[in-house]
């Protein structure tokens, strides 16, 4: 009986004892209390690069190496992925713009300065690929592969000779037979080089000359196409104006009935970049995949998948013996390389070279 008189009393206790247990941890700092602990984000990076570039594999031993998460886009000219980024597009974290482009680019502020400490493989690059006058102190830009333009020719479809751009604009029975790369640049710059020309000239008749030149044959030409490696494996068309990498290509998917030349006059020697764009989120992860691009065994297994030659000096020591001879459009001698130029910003020339391009288009 006497727990039923002390029943109100022992709730009472009880009900206070709860309230201020309640109170206490209310007030105690938040470190006091257990909880459920929050997974850190996953680590990612966003790459935006030329569609076939990457060997079979090489993002995803990144990602294995690095726990990273890569992000891959592509873009179909320099002139495309600048518009996107002048537009404000912000999801870039590494692009591989070609080396005019760099220039342009910088001069415009859409690039971040690299952060040197962070690139081990650097020190590895070949000196004939860096400071270069599209950025001399390499500030903004490391070279990731090289190559050339020229004409490939598909042996099943045409066997007559070709030495040179006039020979390409120039013969008779090739009308119809032939694409010419949809990019201003290339394009115009081997009618410029077929006149005798700089492909970079800013002369206004030596332009209009190029124009008349490609206005003359633009009924003869079967398309402007710059990713012309599934028409001449395909036997779509006999000769197109190509880069390297796409007829080197071909030729190994054809088993040899590709050749690649290089014009007479010379064409175009290009460099594409890896570089940081201002707008970069993942700065971190930027610089890791960067670094690990420029690996001599990524350099070795690129050059042996998408024929292009490696900025990593030491990657040749990891190529198949006998690959250089067999494929020495990679290698050009040094007589060719003397013929060949890069592209360079133009200036205020541009604007020139944009409306000429739009007349050649147009024209029917």
């Amino acid at each position: 009986m006497a727990v039923m008189r002390n029943a109100p009393a022992l709730v009472k206790s009880a009900f206070l004892m709860n309230f201020l247990t309640g109170l206490l941890l209310a007030l105690a700092p938040s470190g006091c209390t257990k909880s459920t602990p929050v997974s850190a984000p996953a680590k990612e990076v966003s790459l935006g690069i030329w569609a076939n570039t990457l060997a079979p594999g090489t993002l995803e031993e990144f990602e294995r190496r690095s726990g990273i998460k890569v992000r891959v886009s592509h873009y179909s000219s320099n002139e495309e992925l600048l518009a996107k980024l002048q537009a404000g597009a912000s999801g870039y974290d590494v692009i591989s713009p070609s080396d005019y482009m760099v220039q342009a680019m910088s001069k415009l502020g859409l690039l971040r300065k690299l952060e040197r400490a962070r690139l081990s493989n650097f020190a590895a690059l070949d000196a004939r690929f860096l400071k270069r006058g599209f950025d001399p102190s390499n500030e903004y830009s490391v070279p990731y592969d090289v190559g050339t333009t020229g004409i490939a020719v598909n042996r099943a479809l045409y066997s007559g000779p070709i030495r040179s751009w006039k020979d390409l604009f120039g013969k008779p029975e090739l009308a119809g037979k032939f694409s010419l790369l949809d990019d201003s640049r290339e394009t115009i710059g081997a009618a410029l080089k077929a006149l005798g020309f700089s492909l970079n000239s800013r002369d206004a008749e030596q332009l209009r000359k190029a124009k008349e030149l490609l206005i003359g044959v633009r009924s003869k030409v079967r398309a402007f196409d710059s990713e012309t490696l599934a028409a001449l494996k395909n036997g779509e068309i006999a000769v197109a104006h190509s880069y390297v990498s796409d007829a080197l290509q071909a030729r190994k998917a054809t088993g040899g009935k590709i050749d690649y030349i290089l014009p007479e006059e010379g064409g175009t020697l290009w460099i594409d970049n890896l570089v940081i764009p201002a707008t970069a989120a993942h700065l971190e992860e930027a610089h890791a995949l960067i670094d690990y691009l420029l690996e001599a065994r990524v350099g070795a297994a690129t050059a042996q998948a998408i024929f292009v030659a490696p900025a990593n000096a030491a990657a040749l020591k990891f190529l198949p013996a006998g690959f250089a001879g067999e494929f020495p459009a990679l290698f050009p001698a040094p007589a060719a390389l003397a013929r060949l130029e890069m592209i360079e910003d133009l200036g205020e020339a541009t604007l020139a070279w944009d409306r000429a391009w739009t007349e050649i288009k147009a024209e029917r």
